[in-house]
């Protein structure tokens, strides 16, 4: 059998990401393949640096596009922070912070783990229990947007904690980057990342960073190598690093820079701050549109993810059955529970590009007709 060029769907991508991607950036992807150490590619390198500096609020010099998906940002950050035997307290309120007690171990050091329960916010008050029993603990990991939940936990003050105790902080910042507030500098973040593919309505595979310069004399000061080669920061940044003369590390993902570029383009036009009104805004309008069915948010009001929001599943309604007639009938994705709320949650993106009112139209009518029929059936 002969196989022919792939041509997939077209879709309305409303779940937990990627977002929908505009025609902007995808256009913006399809242009000429130049050198990766070629100097108008280095321009736009440094252009990239620049506009991601405006998205995290930050000066930090260290701040780039790593290659490779959020996971990869996490995995940075970890390995150049913590040594064989640094104790790091991580919360863990749903998947992604279990990733990141992956990660610490793997780098031989000790998680000491906060869990709370999936849906609710790191607890302010065990994180400090936690810091009083290990008042040697290097680091505080968090996320700030729980994707599996759609929980929003405090930032700013988990960091301000960590402080007070001399801790570094490292923050997740995959789904929260763009959609809601992040203020690198404000905080006092020392470590941070983030995805393309999700409110920066880029398409997956880079991970933009940032590091402060108590985590950067922090790596300076580091005993051990970086177990990581590939993600090892100063071997990484002899390529991101300023000006025109730049080591040769690793061939960066040309075209996939061109569509970070020109999405970052797009939320500079719009302004960061009208980017976080629009998604708060497409919430309350979604809400608004979804309770009248009978949908109820997993997450309480106070801590809610506006880009990221997980319904209840209505009692006696079939999950797969649900998504699986939304793609084939109106090709429209939403997401699945993870873990615990597996077969139990929706997940409903609102998410950089997707974020608009047509789609709050489309999922809202698609989900009264699904829903509709399953009980008339």
């Amino acid at each position: 059998m002969a196989i022919t060029s792939f041509n997939p769907p077209k879709r309305t991508l409303l779940g937990p990401g990627p977002s929908d991607v505009p025609q902007r950036v995808l256009d913006a992807m399809a242009r000429p393949t130049i050198g990766h150490l070629d100097p108008q590619f280095v321009i736009m390198m440094d252009e990239v640096k620049e506009l991601l500096r405006y998205l995290f609020q930050t000066k930090n010099d260290i701040t780039m596009a790593v290659s490779g998906p959020g996971m990869a940002g996490m995995e940075m950050c970890v390995v150049n922070l913590v040594e064989p035997g640094d104790k790091v307290i991580v919360c863990r309120n749903g998947v992604f912070g279990g990733r990141m007690i992956s990660n610490v171990e793997r780098c031989g050091g000790t998680a000491i783990v906060i869990d709370d329960e999936w849906g609710k916010p790191a607890d302010l008050q065990k994180v400090e229990e936690a810091f009083k029993v290990h008042p040697d603990a290097k680091v505080l990991g968090f996320v700030h947007a729980e994707t599996s939940t759609g929980v929003r936990s405090d930032a700013e003050a988990l960091v301000k904690l960590a402080h007070q105790y001399g801790a570094l902080t490292i923050v997740d910042a995959v789904t929260s980057l763009g959609g809601i507030p992040v203020l690198v500098d404000e905080w006092g973040i020392d470590a941070i990342y983030s995805g393309s593919q999700k409110c920066l309505s880029c398409t997956p595979g880079l991970s933009p960073v940032s590091f402060g310069p108590r985590a950067v004399e922090a790596i300076k000061n580091r005993k051990t190598q970086v177990q990581s080669w590939f993600l090892d920061l100063t071997l990484v940044m002899d390529y991101w690093g300023s000006g025109a003369k730049r080591a040769y590390h690793h061939t960066a993902p040309i075209n996939s820079l061109y569509g970070l570029h020109e999405s970052l383009v797009m939320i500079q036009e719009e302004g960061i701050e009208n980017s976080w009104k629009r998604h708060h805004e497409n919430h309350l309008k979604l809400k608004d549109a979804l309770e009248p069915l009978g949908l109820n948010f997993f997450v309480d009001e106070a801590y809610r993810l506006p880009q990221l929001n997980a319904m209840v599943i209505p009692e006696g309604v079939n999950d797969g059955q649900v998504r699986s007639r939304l793609l084939q009938d109106y090709s429209l994705e939403i997401g699945g529970g993870l873990g615990p709320g597996a077969g139990k949650l929706w997940r409903i993106g609102l998410m950089g590009h997707s974020s608009r009112q047509e789609n709050i139209d489309l999922v809202s009518k698609a989900l009264q007709e699904v829903l509709s029929d399953i009980k008339v059936g």
